[in-house]
């Protein structure tokens, strides 16, 4: 696989063709929007789909685990679709989520799906953190820049020494918005894909959930939140796909309405 490391806030980070972004510094592993157990909750509604999302999902997450050797997991929030879902997760999704919080350290930040729910399978709930300088919340939030306290664990094994203390600098990782891109094949078809969102020192991850949907990046809803429209960073397997933002948006098209 070519390289799709990148730098970001003085830190490199490696994104995976699964969604999931590894902090080889930290051997830290995040991943946002798992929606566990979204099957069973339309499935309640009376709106059938395949009962497998959850165990899908978290065999990939623990691929993505053995992989990089990550110790440490960050979900950065709704990893649950609803707070009951930790409750309807079935036998084989809930030993494959038990084998990988005996193996790793796990924090939930908390998300507006699933609140702290998945707390109660283990880990470590908080609304969102700083580490090395870099917030991690749910949502990304343009005034919030230096809110994010540093991580101390319930666990007796310190996260780590150099943890920092806000700074300011506004540097964030976050999910809610479920990044994707449009690309034209050279066959001349179109399809999504889903993508990171990095507009300056903020980085979207993309939805890691096996039924979770997508925004496109051009949506003005990504320059409202990151302050400005986001380039696109895939990771492909020859290498790390970058492509810019787009000269105009639909944002444009508002503000001249």
């Amino acid at each position: 696989m070519g390289d799709v490391s990148f730098s970001f806030a003085g830190e490199t980070l490696h994104p995976l063709t699964c969604g999931a972004l590894f902090w080889p510094a930290r051997e830290t592993l995040l991943v946002a929007d798992l929606h566990l157990e979204k099957g069973s909750a339309f499935a309640r509604k009376g709106w059938l789909l395949p009962p497998h999302d959850s165990v899908d999902t978290l065999r990939k997450l623990a691929a993505a685990v053995r992989l990089t050797g990550a110790r440490d997991v960050v979900a950065l929030g709704d990893s649950f679709h609803d707070a009951d879902g930790p409750a309807r997760l079935p036998e084989a999704a809930r030993e494959l989520l038990a084998a990988l919080l005996d193996s790793t350290r796990w924090l939930w930040v908390t998300g507006n799906h699933d609140g702290e729910s998945g707390a109660a399978l283990g880990g470590q709930a908080v609304p969102e953190v700083r580490l090395g300088g870099i917030a991690l919340r749910h949502e990304a939030e343009p005034h919030k820049s230096d809110v994010a306290e540093p991580y101390k664990p319930d666990v007796a094994e310190p996260y780590g020494s150099d943890a920092a203390e806000p700074d300011g600098s506004g540097a964030e990782i976050s999910g809610h918005f479920h990044p994707k891109v449009l690309l034209e094949l050279r066959t001349g078809r179109r399809v999504s894909r889903r993508c990171l969102a990095l507009a300056g020192e903020r980085l979207v991850l993309p939805a890691y959930g096996a039924f979770a949907g997508g925004l496109f990046v051009d949506d003005p809803a990504f320059a409202r939140a990151l302050g400005a429209r986001p380039e696109a960073l895939l990771a492909l397997p020859e290498g790390l796909l970058r492509i810019p933002a787009p000269d105009k948006s639909p944002l444009d098209k508002d503000k001249a309405a």
